[in-house]
């Protein structure tokens, strides 16, 4: 569940130009004349789904959909792909994957101005709360923001994350340059605690702190929301490319409803969801697998009146944040922008 921060950000400035010269054509927006064609032959529409990472218990509702048959329902055959180096922002900015994975802190490098820097909009919500936070060795007795000073923090070297391990030692009364960053990239999460070469990390409770829970591993972990209230923004996100939204709204609509179904299944039968997705991707730890998709099954709707629904006094609050702290010279980030709801099915 580890996020392509520093690919993503290099990305976009090459995708922007790209996309704003109109080099290379879009794949976003389907000739109306072709799908009603389509459908009218009781052909299935093939959309582009793009994951942030390898397959994990975050995309467990889409690979539900897919199996149960909800895409098909829907008219749709949906391709759910791995993202290339450049991040799933670019593919989807690029009109390559109708549809993708991403994360609200993520995207705001893409939404400066009035202007968005790549054509990419939040459709839904796929976990309703930041599960993200701090995690280290019980050994250390690092239990708050504020016991990170003089230990050892994995970055990404990306300014917004330090912008955000800054203000939570902050608010809980710690010194920032007493902590010791190390630019490094994990992919075991616990083997790097074990083994001693991090003594701090961020990480996604859901599959790094499961994991830690199933390897017995004994740790101590702090949410980012608990410490500051505005870090509790929405990660991840399914977004989708805006020309394709303007221009294929009922078959976009199509997707997120059969999409929410897969998400509420996995929210009502994690085990059997579980088994889903190891049977699609067999490589996945098939108890790791289970354990977290049963941690995250209360989470992806979690207190929201239903699954992928986004609160707009919740998402501004964190691009409040940014703004007020000026973590990006070009211009501030407009409320509102970035995200919407209108692509949810009805709330019952």
């Amino acid at each position: 569940m580890k996020k392509r921060f520093l690919m993503v950000l290099a990305a976009a400035a090459v995708a922007a130009a790209v996309l704003l010269t109109g080099c290379g054509g879009s794949d976003g927006g389907s000739e109306s004349a072709e799908g009603s064609a389509a459908a009218d032959a009781g052909e299935l529409k093939e959309v582009n789904f793009v994951l942030d990472w390898t397959p994990n218990t975050n995309h467990t509702g889409v690979y539900v959909a897919d199996a149960l048959g909800y895409y098909e329902e829907a008219g749709l055959k949906v391709k759910i792909q791995q993202p290339p180096d450049d991040g799933a922002e670019a593919l989807v900015g690029s009109g390559k994957a109708q549809f993708g994975v991403s994360f609200q802190d993520t995207m705001s490098a893409l939404l400066e101005g009035d202007e968005k820097a790549m054509p990419i909009t939040a459709v839904a919500a796929v976990i309703q709360h930041n599960t993200s936070g701090i995690m280290s060795s019980k050994e250390n007795n690092i239990t708050s923001p504020k016991d990170m000073e003089g230990h050892t923090y994995a970055t990404w070297e990306w300014p917004i994350e330090q912008a955000i391990i800054k203000k939570v030692m902050e608010d809980d009364g710690g010194d920032y340059s007493k902590l010791k960053l190390i630019p490094q990239t994990v992919d075991d999460e616990v083997a790097a605690l074990k083994a001693g070469q991090i003594e701090t990390i961020w990480v996604y409770y859901g599959w790094a702190g499961v994991a830690a829970e199933v390897k017995d591993y004994p740790i101590n972990y702090f949410a980012f929301r608990d410490i500051t209230p505005a870090f509790d923004y929405y990660s991840p996100v399914i977004i989708a490319n805006d020309e394709y939204l303007a221009q294929n709204p009922e078959e976009a609509k199509a997707f997120i409803e059969a999409t929410a179904r897969g998400y509420e299944y996995a929210a009502e039968h994690p085990e059997e969801a579980a088994d889903i997705l190891c049977e699609a991707v067999p490589e996945l730890d098939s108890e790791l697998t289970h354990a977290s998709a049963k941690y995250l099954a209360d989470k992806y709707t979690d207190d929201a009146s239903q699954w992928g629904i986004f609160d707009a006094a919740r998402w501004n609050a964190f691009y409040q944040w940014i703004n007020e702290n000026k973590l990006y010279e070009k211009a501030e980030i407009p409320d509102n922008v970035g995200f919407t709801n209108d692509f949810l099915p009805a709330a019952e």
